[in-house]
């Protein structure tokens, strides 16, 4: 490249330098523009926090950018170095590799996102909602109708039907529900999980976890507002006098009766549906050891002694000593028959409630089925255990076992007060069995009784 000056249309022309320096020239009184270098290298830009700045008139090659067009003095664009551009904060590097929004791979992966997000929402309990309260629906192939029967004891706003009707909220998309009695909540919210739109308003979403709200809506016609409460009570006069418009009332007859209060009147009725309540199931829980078996067997071998060639019934006392810890037998003195038995109790030595324990009654019955009899059910009121023997004369014979609850009867499984009645086996027997489908050619275990199926065996 020539030497020049960098200015080639002044060329030829005076320079006025104290109009260009303010009246001080520089030293020397020469060309205060030096030269551009013989060999052009890219300067260092070093990265500060200060702005650029702007480029000397020294060199050109910085001033002029590279997307302009290169001036008639300057050498080709292909034999020009390539121009080093300052990287700054504002300015990402451009990756070759990093997807952009509408490539394929970017596409495949939103949807893939998507679908496990539609899969999690589909599994999702729909939600009830009102009055800012919020609970799960745990079975969503209830109607409208039928949660509003539901929730009415909790929600009395929701007493009246005609007076609530329905809509569904799930991200953004509202169905009123036209059919509340023909239309289950787990359908519309099927329907819309399907539609075109919810797709869309899912993807639009902010938050890719929404809830599908079930709303009531009431339309109020009473001015005056009752205590939206309920209370349990132990008489009628009890709940009338309280400011409960729902009253649950016990009653002599066994059932439990509600009594509502409204503007029209008062309303009882048996309550059919108890929610409020926890579930409880009949039964024993024992607080003694297991009745050892060896004691079991020692009793059965009495009652086959007894019974002989004329199937004579006997009876026997199981008791807990307290103070050795341990179960024993007692046989009072009794007159047997084929289809009764009577115990003098009257002399008993374990009357001692202090030491002992009267933990279980037990008598035979031959060579009959076990089972409990009417005379049983008269005599057997005490609250208690009690077991039956039966079929004495099988090498296996079956025994019956049941609690009394002042008089109320409720049959137990044996092995909840006996032990050994069920021995632990080889897991690997389980796979050797396969239960025919067709019932036709089901065939019962030996040692099920097909009379009463309650009832268990047991080794003598």
């Amino acid at each position: 490249m020539s030497e020049q000056f960098p200015f080639q249309n002044f060329a030829g022309e005076k320079l006025d330098i104290e109009a260009i320096f303010g009246g001080a020239a520089p030293d020397g009184g020469g060309n205060p523009f030096p030269a551009a270098p013989q060999t052009e290298v890219a300067p260092q830009v070093e990265v500060t926090d200060q702005p650029p700045t702007v480029p000397q008139p020294t060199q050109p090659t910085e001033a002029i950018p590279a997307q302009e067009q290169t001036p008639p003095s300057m050498p080709p664009a292909e034999s020009a170095p390539p121009v080093t551009q300052p990287v700054t904060a504002e300015q990402p590097i451009p990756t070759a590799s990093m997807p952009t929004a509408e490539s394929p791979l970017q596409m495949a992966f939103e949807n893939q996102i998507m679908e496990n997000t539609k899969k999690g929402l589909f599994e999702k309990p729909p939600v009830f909602s009102f009055k800012g309260n919020k609970e799960d629906i745990e079975d969503a192939s209830l109607t409208f109708e039928e949660l509003r029967i539901q929730k009415a004891d909790t929600y009395l706003d929701l007493d009246e039907g005609k007076c609530v009707s329905w809509s569904v909220d799930y991200c953004g998309i509202r169905k009123d529900i036209k059919d509340p009695k023909g239309t289950t909540i787990a359908s519309m919210k099927e329907m819309i999980e399907q539609s075109p739109e919810f797709l869309a308003a899912l993807k639009n979403a902010k938050g890719k976890n929404p809830d599908c709200l079930v709303k009531p809506k009431v339309s109020e016609k009473r001015k005056g507002v009752l205590p939206p409460l309920k209370g349990h009570f132990a008489t009628v006069d009890a709940a009338r006098n309280s400011d409960k418009r729902i009253c649950l009332i016990p009653s002599s007859d066994g059932r439990l009766y509600e009594l509502r209060k409204t503007e029209i009147g008062e309303f009882v009725a048996p309550k059919n549906k108890v929610t409020d309540f926890q579930a409880v199931r009949a039964g024993f829980v024992p607080a003694l050891p297991l009745i050892p078996m060896t004691l079991i067997r020692q009793i059965i071998s009495f009652f086959r002694s007894v019974m002989g060639e004329k199937d004579y019934e006997a009876f026997a006392m199981i008791y807990w000593d307290k103070l050795e810890q341990r179960f024993f037998a007692y046989v009072p003195k009794q007159i047997v028959a084929k289809e009764d038995v009577v115990a003098d109790l009257s002399d008993c030595p374990y009357d001692d409630e202090t030491r002992y324990i009267q933990y279980a009654d037990i008598h035979s019955h031959n060579s009959m089925r076990a089972f409990f009899s009417a005379e049983d059910d008269r005599d057997e009121r005490g609250t208690g255990l009690y077991f039956v023997v039966g079929r004495l004369n099988h090498f296996l014979p079956d025994i019956k076992a049941r609690i009394s609850c002042n008089g109320s009867f409720v049959v137990i499984d044996p092995h909840q007060v006996i032990e050994g009645l069920e021995d632990n086996y080889p897991a690997e027997w389980n796979a050797c069995v396969t239960i025919k489908k067709d019932k036709k050619d089901k065939v019962p275990p030996a040692e099920v009784s097909l009379e009463h199926p309650g009832e268990t065996v047991i080794a003598a």
